[in-house]
Protein backbone atom coordinates (compact mmCIF):
# COMPACT_ATOMS: atom_id res chain seq x y z
CA UNK A 1 0.00 0.00 0.00
CA UNK A 2 1.03 3.53 -0.85
CA UNK A 3 1.57 5.47 1.88
CA UNK A 4 -0.45 8.93 1.92
CA UNK A 5 3.45 11.37 2.25
CA UNK A 6 4.67 9.33 -0.76
CA UNK A 7 1.33 10.33 -2.70
CA UNK A 8 1.76 13.88 -1.41
CA UNK A 9 5.11 14.14 -2.73
CA UNK A 10 4.29 12.55 -6.14
CA UNK A 11 1.75 15.07 -6.55
CA UNK A 12 3.67 18.18 -5.68
CA UNK A 13 6.75 16.98 -8.06
CA UNK A 14 4.11 16.43 -10.30
CA UNK A 15 2.64 19.60 -10.34
CA UNK A 16 6.01 20.91 -9.93
CA UNK A 17 7.02 19.84 -13.43
CA UNK A 18 3.68 20.85 -15.41
CA UNK A 19 4.47 24.04 -13.96
CA UNK A 20 7.86 23.83 -14.92
CA UNK A 21 6.80 22.69 -18.82
CA UNK A 22 4.14 25.44 -18.79
CA UNK A 23 6.91 28.29 -18.03
CA UNK A 24 8.77 26.65 -20.48
CA UNK A 25 6.47 27.03 -23.31
CA UNK A 26 5.84 30.37 -21.98
CA UNK A 27 9.07 31.17 -22.62
CA UNK A 28 9.11 29.87 -26.10
CA UNK A 29 6.35 31.96 -27.25
CA UNK A 30 7.92 34.91 -25.68
CA UNK A 31 10.42 34.57 -27.52
CA UNK A 32 8.65 34.00 -30.68
CA UNK A 33 6.95 37.41 -30.01
CA UNK A 34 3.43 35.97 -29.49
CA UNK A 35 0.96 37.87 -27.24
CA UNK A 36 0.98 36.26 -23.88
CA UNK A 37 -2.84 36.99 -22.10
CA UNK A 38 -3.13 38.56 -19.02
CA UNK A 39 -3.59 35.43 -17.16
CA UNK A 40 -0.28 34.33 -18.34
CA UNK A 41 1.56 37.36 -17.66
CA UNK A 42 -0.15 37.04 -14.19
CA UNK A 43 1.34 33.81 -13.92
CA UNK A 44 4.99 34.37 -15.22
CA UNK A 45 4.86 37.28 -12.51
CA UNK A 46 4.18 35.29 -9.46
CA UNK A 47 6.35 31.80 -11.08
CA UNK A 48 9.00 32.80 -13.36
CA UNK A 49 12.26 33.10 -11.61
CA UNK A 50 13.35 36.75 -12.22
CA UNK A 51 16.73 35.26 -13.83
CA UNK A 52 15.18 33.52 -16.26
CA UNK A 53 12.80 36.65 -16.97
CA UNK A 54 15.41 39.15 -17.46
CA UNK A 55 17.00 36.19 -19.92
CA UNK A 56 13.82 36.34 -21.77
CA UNK A 57 13.65 40.05 -21.84
CA UNK A 58 16.90 40.34 -22.48
CA UNK A 59 16.52 38.10 -26.02
CA UNK A 60 13.58 40.48 -26.76
CA UNK A 61 15.68 43.48 -26.79
CA UNK A 62 18.01 42.28 -28.63
CA UNK A 63 15.81 41.00 -31.03
CA UNK A 64 14.11 44.60 -31.28
CA UNK A 65 16.76 46.46 -30.80
CA UNK A 66 19.91 45.19 -32.57
CA UNK A 67 22.18 47.96 -32.35
CA UNK A 68 22.57 47.42 -28.73
CA UNK A 69 23.04 51.12 -27.76
CA UNK A 70 21.05 51.81 -24.44
CA UNK A 71 19.62 55.69 -25.65
CA UNK A 72 19.14 58.31 -23.54
CA UNK A 73 17.67 62.67 -24.50
CA UNK A 74 18.62 65.91 -23.07
CA UNK A 75 14.77 67.94 -22.64
CA UNK A 76 12.87 69.45 -20.35
CA UNK A 77 9.80 68.74 -18.45
CA UNK A 78 8.27 72.45 -18.51
CA UNK A 79 4.83 73.21 -17.21
CA UNK A 80 2.20 75.39 -18.89
CA UNK A 81 0.13 76.00 -15.80
CA UNK A 82 -0.19 74.29 -12.31
CA UNK A 83 -3.93 75.00 -11.98
CA UNK A 84 -5.64 72.12 -12.20
CA UNK A 85 -9.25 70.75 -10.95
CA UNK A 86 -8.89 67.14 -11.71
CA UNK A 87 -7.51 66.08 -8.10
CA UNK A 88 -5.87 63.44 -8.31
CA UNK A 89 -4.99 61.44 -5.23
CA UNK A 90 -1.62 61.07 -6.00
CA UNK A 91 -0.54 64.83 -7.22
CA UNK A 92 1.00 67.33 -5.06
CA UNK A 93 2.24 69.64 -7.78
CA UNK A 94 -1.33 70.68 -8.76
CA UNK A 95 -2.98 74.05 -7.14
CA UNK A 96 -6.44 74.68 -6.77
CA UNK A 97 -7.85 77.97 -8.99
CA UNK A 98 -6.81 80.97 -7.35
CA UNK A 99 -4.78 79.62 -5.11
CA UNK A 100 -2.09 82.01 -4.12
CA UNK A 101 0.48 79.41 -5.54
CA UNK A 102 -1.16 79.19 -8.95
CA UNK A 103 0.10 80.34 -12.49
CA UNK A 104 -0.01 80.00 -16.23
CA UNK A 105 3.92 80.11 -17.45
CA UNK A 106 4.38 83.49 -19.91
CA UNK A 107 6.19 83.70 -22.96
CA UNK A 108 9.43 85.17 -20.61
CA UNK A 109 9.71 82.60 -18.53
CA UNK A 110 9.39 80.35 -21.59
CA UNK A 111 12.70 82.16 -23.85
CA UNK A 112 14.39 82.18 -21.00
CA UNK A 113 14.02 77.93 -20.03
CA UNK A 114 14.13 76.99 -24.09
CA UNK A 115 17.41 78.88 -24.34
CA UNK A 116 19.13 77.68 -21.38
CA UNK A 117 17.83 74.17 -22.24
CA UNK A 118 19.53 74.84 -25.80
CA UNK A 119 22.75 75.72 -24.04
CA UNK A 120 22.28 72.81 -22.47
CA UNK A 121 22.23 70.32 -25.74
CA UNK A 122 18.46 69.93 -25.43
CA UNK A 123 15.79 70.61 -28.38
CA UNK A 124 12.35 69.28 -26.95
CA UNK A 125 10.53 70.58 -24.39
CA UNK A 126 8.08 67.58 -22.80
CA UNK A 127 5.06 70.07 -22.14
CA UNK A 128 2.72 69.75 -19.97
CA UNK A 129 0.06 70.88 -17.31
CA UNK A 130 -2.93 70.77 -15.22
CA UNK A 131 -6.71 70.85 -16.22
CA UNK A 132 -6.88 74.45 -16.00
CA UNK A 133 -10.52 75.42 -16.24
CA UNK A 134 -10.50 78.35 -18.52
CA UNK A 135 -7.38 77.23 -21.02
CA UNK A 136 -9.05 75.81 -24.02
CA UNK A 137 -8.06 74.81 -27.39
CA UNK A 138 -7.51 78.20 -28.70
CA UNK A 139 -4.75 79.33 -25.73
CA UNK A 140 -2.40 75.75 -26.55
CA UNK A 141 -2.45 76.33 -30.31
CA UNK A 142 -1.71 80.00 -30.01
CA UNK A 143 1.08 79.09 -27.79
CA UNK A 144 2.48 76.20 -29.80
CA UNK A 145 2.51 78.79 -32.55
CA UNK A 146 4.08 81.56 -30.41
CA UNK A 147 6.85 78.88 -29.54
CA UNK A 148 7.28 77.65 -33.15
CA UNK A 149 7.77 81.32 -34.13
CA UNK A 150 10.30 82.57 -31.72
CA UNK A 151 11.90 79.01 -31.84
CA UNK A 152 11.18 76.81 -35.26
CA UNK A 153 13.84 73.85 -34.64
CA UNK A 154 11.79 73.56 -30.86
CA UNK A 155 10.40 70.28 -30.40
CA UNK A 156 7.20 69.96 -28.56
CA UNK A 157 6.33 66.75 -27.24
CA UNK A 158 3.36 67.97 -25.44
CA UNK A 159 0.45 67.68 -23.40
CA UNK A 160 -1.11 63.43 -23.32
CA UNK A 161 -4.89 62.53 -23.36
CA UNK A 162 -6.24 63.28 -20.39
CA UNK A 163 -5.45 67.04 -20.92
CA UNK A 164 -6.26 66.73 -24.58
CA UNK A 165 -10.17 65.42 -23.73
CA UNK A 166 -10.18 68.28 -20.60
CA UNK A 167 -9.30 70.55 -23.85
CA UNK A 168 -11.89 69.03 -25.60
CA UNK A 169 -14.78 69.48 -23.02
CA UNK A 170 -14.11 73.06 -22.64
CA UNK A 171 -13.68 73.91 -26.27
CA UNK A 172 -16.53 71.43 -27.11
CA UNK A 173 -14.58 69.98 -30.28
CA UNK A 174 -13.87 66.09 -30.87
CA UNK A 175 -10.54 64.23 -30.00
CA UNK A 176 -9.79 64.23 -33.62
CA UNK A 177 -10.57 67.79 -34.09
CA UNK A 178 -8.50 68.76 -30.94
CA UNK A 179 -5.25 66.90 -32.34
CA UNK A 180 -4.96 68.09 -35.95
CA UNK A 181 -5.27 71.77 -34.54
CA UNK A 182 -2.56 70.69 -32.02
CA UNK A 183 -0.69 69.29 -34.47
CA UNK A 184 -1.31 72.31 -37.47
CA UNK A 185 0.20 74.53 -34.08
CA UNK A 186 3.17 72.45 -33.73
CA UNK A 187 2.65 69.70 -31.61
CA UNK A 188 5.57 66.86 -33.08
CA UNK A 189 4.49 64.25 -30.65
CA UNK A 190 2.28 63.13 -27.85
CA UNK A 191 3.83 61.49 -24.19
CA UNK A 192 2.10 59.15 -22.29
CA UNK A 193 0.83 61.00 -19.10
CA UNK A 194 -2.43 60.07 -16.81
CA UNK A 195 -2.17 56.59 -17.91
CA UNK A 196 -1.79 55.55 -14.08
CA UNK A 197 -3.63 52.03 -14.27
CA UNK A 198 -5.89 52.10 -17.39
CA UNK A 199 -8.82 50.32 -15.25
CA UNK A 200 -11.64 52.38 -13.83
CA UNK A 201 -11.83 50.51 -10.91
CA UNK A 202 -8.42 51.98 -10.10
CA UNK A 203 -8.97 55.58 -11.38
CA UNK A 204 -12.20 56.39 -9.62
CA UNK A 205 -10.34 55.61 -6.66
CA UNK A 206 -7.04 57.86 -7.15
CA UNK A 207 -7.46 60.26 -10.47
CA UNK A 208 -11.63 60.76 -10.67
CA UNK A 209 -11.53 64.00 -12.75
CA UNK A 210 -9.43 62.10 -15.58
CA UNK A 211 -10.49 60.86 -18.21
CA UNK A 212 -11.52 57.07 -18.05
CA UNK A 213 -9.72 54.59 -19.49
CA UNK A 214 -11.05 54.16 -22.73
CA UNK A 215 -10.95 57.49 -23.56
CA UNK A 216 -7.42 57.83 -23.34
CA UNK A 217 -6.76 54.76 -25.46
CA UNK A 218 -9.31 56.66 -28.14
CA UNK A 219 -7.40 59.68 -27.63
CA UNK A 220 -4.25 57.63 -28.29
CA UNK A 221 -5.37 56.08 -31.51
CA UNK A 222 -6.70 58.91 -32.42
CA UNK A 223 -3.26 60.35 -32.11
CA UNK A 224 -1.56 57.64 -34.24
CA UNK A 225 -4.12 57.60 -37.31
CA UNK A 226 -3.57 61.54 -37.88
CA UNK A 227 0.43 60.65 -37.72
CA UNK A 228 1.06 61.69 -34.43
CA UNK A 229 4.31 58.87 -32.32
CA UNK A 230 3.15 58.69 -28.71
CA UNK A 231 5.01 57.22 -25.49
CA UNK A 232 2.42 55.32 -23.15
CA UNK A 233 3.28 55.14 -19.34
CA UNK A 234 2.43 52.99 -16.20
CA UNK A 235 2.47 54.09 -12.78
CA UNK A 236 2.31 51.06 -10.43
CA UNK A 237 2.47 50.08 -6.71
CA UNK A 238 -0.21 52.09 -5.61
CA UNK A 239 -4.19 50.54 -5.48
CA UNK A 240 -3.74 48.20 -8.19
CA UNK A 241 -4.03 44.47 -8.33
CA UNK A 242 -1.40 42.55 -9.81
CA UNK A 243 -4.24 41.49 -12.60
CA UNK A 244 -5.20 45.01 -13.27
CA UNK A 245 -1.52 46.07 -13.99
CA UNK A 246 -1.13 43.29 -16.99
CA UNK A 247 -4.60 44.40 -18.35
CA UNK A 248 -2.71 47.86 -18.50
CA UNK A 249 -0.41 46.28 -20.60
CA UNK A 250 -2.49 44.29 -22.84
CA UNK A 251 -4.75 47.11 -23.64
CA UNK A 252 -1.83 49.28 -24.68
CA UNK A 253 -0.68 46.26 -26.81
CA UNK A 254 -4.26 46.11 -29.07
CA UNK A 255 -4.17 50.41 -29.18
CA UNK A 256 -0.84 49.59 -30.88
CA UNK A 257 -1.90 47.03 -32.91
CA UNK A 258 -4.17 49.12 -34.70
CA UNK A 259 -2.61 51.59 -35.73
CA UNK A 260 -2.55 52.51 -39.39
CA UNK A 261 0.05 50.13 -41.22
CA UNK A 262 3.25 52.41 -41.52
CA UNK A 263 2.48 54.55 -38.45
CA UNK A 264 5.09 54.43 -35.36
CA UNK A 265 2.08 54.62 -33.08
CA UNK A 266 3.58 54.33 -29.11
CA UNK A 267 7.22 54.83 -30.05
CA UNK A 268 8.30 53.69 -26.46
CA UNK A 269 6.74 52.57 -22.94
CA UNK A 270 7.74 53.52 -19.33
CA UNK A 271 6.31 51.96 -16.69
CA UNK A 272 7.20 53.69 -13.46
CA UNK A 273 6.65 53.73 -9.40
CA UNK A 274 4.14 55.53 -7.22
CA UNK A 275 5.68 57.84 -5.55
CA UNK A 276 3.73 58.56 -1.70
CA UNK A 277 5.64 61.36 -0.13
CA UNK A 278 3.09 63.72 1.46
CA UNK A 279 0.25 62.43 -1.29
CA UNK A 280 -3.53 62.33 0.09
CA UNK A 281 -3.23 58.69 -1.15
CA UNK A 282 -1.13 57.95 1.56
CA UNK A 283 -2.07 60.55 4.55
CA UNK A 284 -5.78 59.73 3.58
CA UNK A 285 -6.04 56.03 2.52
CA UNK A 286 -2.32 54.56 3.83
CA UNK A 287 -1.23 54.26 0.52
CA UNK A 288 2.12 53.07 0.71
CA UNK A 289 4.82 52.02 -2.65
CA UNK A 290 6.10 48.88 -1.32
CA UNK A 291 7.62 48.16 -4.97
CA UNK A 292 11.17 46.57 -4.18
CA UNK A 293 13.74 47.20 -6.92
CA UNK A 294 13.64 43.19 -7.72
CA UNK A 295 9.86 43.56 -8.11
CA UNK A 296 10.63 46.73 -10.66
CA UNK A 297 13.01 44.77 -12.56
CA UNK A 298 10.32 41.62 -12.52
CA UNK A 299 8.02 44.50 -14.24
CA UNK A 300 10.35 45.98 -16.86
CA UNK A 301 11.17 42.49 -17.92
CA UNK A 302 7.49 41.10 -18.43
CA UNK A 303 6.54 45.11 -20.06
CA UNK A 304 9.21 44.05 -22.44
CA UNK A 305 7.67 40.51 -23.01
CA UNK A 306 3.87 41.53 -22.79
CA UNK A 307 4.69 44.34 -25.51
CA UNK A 308 6.27 42.72 -28.64
CA UNK A 309 5.10 45.52 -30.73
CA UNK A 310 6.19 48.63 -28.97
CA UNK A 311 10.11 48.52 -29.40
CA UNK A 312 11.54 50.67 -26.43
CA UNK A 313 11.22 50.28 -23.04
CA UNK A 314 12.18 52.61 -20.64
CA UNK A 315 13.92 52.34 -17.39
CA UNK A 316 12.71 55.03 -15.07
CA UNK A 317 15.61 55.89 -13.21
CA UNK A 318 13.81 58.97 -11.82
CA UNK A 319 11.52 56.99 -9.73
CA UNK A 320 13.81 53.65 -8.51
CA UNK A 321 17.47 55.29 -9.12
CA UNK A 322 20.20 54.90 -10.85
CA UNK A 323 21.30 50.90 -9.78
CA UNK A 324 18.10 49.65 -10.32
CA UNK A 325 17.59 51.06 -13.54
CA UNK A 326 21.15 49.66 -14.67
CA UNK A 327 19.91 46.70 -13.76
CA UNK A 328 16.79 47.25 -16.26
CA UNK A 329 19.22 47.28 -18.88
CA UNK A 330 19.66 43.81 -18.39
CA UNK A 331 16.23 42.59 -18.37
CA UNK A 332 14.66 44.24 -21.20
CA UNK A 333 15.26 47.92 -21.00
CA UNK A 334 16.60 49.82 -23.90
CA UNK A 335 16.28 53.50 -23.18
CA UNK A 336 17.15 55.53 -19.99
CA UNK A 337 14.72 58.57 -20.67
CA UNK A 338 15.72 62.52 -19.91
CA UNK A 339 18.27 63.60 -18.01
CA UNK A 340 15.01 65.96 -17.35
CA UNK A 341 16.78 69.55 -17.18
CA UNK A 342 13.50 70.58 -15.30
CA UNK A 343 10.70 68.46 -13.81
CA UNK A 344 8.32 68.78 -10.89
CA UNK A 345 5.52 66.78 -11.09
CA UNK A 346 6.99 63.30 -9.92
CA UNK A 347 9.63 65.24 -8.04
CA UNK A 348 7.24 66.82 -5.60
CA UNK A 349 5.97 63.61 -4.85
CA UNK A 350 9.53 62.47 -3.47
CA UNK A 351 11.70 61.28 -6.69
CA UNK A 352 14.95 62.38 -5.10
CA UNK A 353 17.31 61.05 -7.98
CA UNK A 354 19.15 63.27 -10.74
CA UNK A 355 21.24 63.16 -13.63
CA UNK A 356 23.89 65.64 -16.21
CA UNK A 357 24.46 64.86 -19.48
CA UNK A 358 27.98 63.06 -18.41
CA UNK A 359 25.97 61.41 -15.52
CA UNK A 360 24.06 59.48 -17.64
CA UNK A 361 26.10 58.73 -20.44
CA UNK A 362 28.37 57.46 -17.45
CA UNK A 363 25.84 54.98 -15.60
CA UNK A 364 24.72 53.27 -18.80
CA UNK A 365 28.37 52.60 -19.73
CA UNK A 366 29.45 51.35 -16.60
CA UNK A 367 25.96 48.74 -16.76
CA UNK A 368 28.00 47.74 -19.89
CA UNK A 369 26.37 49.42 -22.98
CA UNK A 370 26.90 52.08 -25.25
CA UNK A 371 25.62 55.37 -24.38
CA UNK A 372 23.97 56.98 -27.40
CA UNK A 373 21.73 60.70 -27.54
CA UNK A 374 18.29 60.26 -29.23
CA UNK A 375 16.03 62.50 -30.26
CA UNK A 376 11.83 61.84 -29.41
CA UNK A 377 11.50 59.94 -32.56
CA UNK A 378 14.52 57.44 -31.63
CA UNK A 379 16.55 58.69 -33.87
CA UNK A 380 20.51 58.99 -33.15
CA UNK A 381 21.63 62.44 -32.35
CA UNK A 382 25.43 63.16 -32.24
CA UNK A 383 26.73 64.83 -29.06
CA UNK A 384 26.93 69.04 -29.46
CA UNK A 385 30.01 70.33 -29.69
CA UNK A 386 29.55 73.21 -27.29
CA UNK A 387 27.84 71.81 -24.42
CA UNK A 388 26.56 73.76 -21.02
CA UNK A 389 26.78 71.30 -18.31
CA UNK A 390 23.34 71.76 -16.19
CA UNK A 391 23.80 72.29 -12.48
CA UNK A 392 21.25 70.39 -10.61
CA UNK A 393 18.72 73.33 -8.87
CA UNK A 394 15.43 71.20 -8.33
Amino acid sequence: MTHPACCRQSLILKLSTELMMDLNLLYRRALDGEFLSVTEGVHLFHHAPLAELMLIADTRRKQMVPHGKVTWIIDRNMNTTNVCVANCKFCNFYRVPGHPESYVTDIATYKEKIEETFRYGGEQLLLQGGHHPELGLEYYTNLFRELKILYPQLKLHALGPPEVAHICKLSKVSHREALLALKEAGMDSMPGPGAEILNDRVRRLISKGKCGAQEWLDIMHTAHEIGLTTTATMMFGHVETIEERFEHLVKIREVQARRPEGAKGFIAFIPWTFQDVDTLLRRIRGTKNLTTGEEYIRMIALSRIMLPNVQNIQASWLTVGKPVAQLCLHAGANDFGSIMIEENVVSAAGAPHRFTAKGIQKAINDAGFPAQLRNQQYEFRKMPELIEEQVITY
